[in-house]
């Protein structure tokens, strides 16, 4: 589930089990459904420090435009050798 900051300062989110979610002014971060009866979040919830939101939807529209493109890292022509591991140098 989402939560975003509606303030125009970084906020200290507190969460169950002694956690905390830093988001800063206009942000939005991801919770567990569960951390929204937790007695602190559920009061900045009620101030309009914060909003929650569903987070399926925008999850979906990001996905669908990642995977309509070419693969990532493939190359046509092969392995040239300008491969980006680290050069070697000592003993071997």
């Amino acid at each position: 589930m989402d939560i975003t900051n509606k303030t125009r300062k970084p906020l200290s989110v507190p969460l169950p089990g002694g956690k905390k979610l830093f988001l800063q002014a206009g942000k939005t971060g991801q919770i567990n459904p569960k951390a929204l009866q937790h007695p602190p979040l559920a009061k900045l919830i009620e101030a309009g420090d914060v909003e929650t939101g569903a987070a399926g939807a925008g999850r979906k529209a990001r996905g669908g435009s990642a995977s309509s493109g070419p693969a990532v890292g493939t190359t046509s022509g092969g392995n040239k050798g300008g491969g980006g591991a680290a050069r070697q140098s000592g003993d071997r």
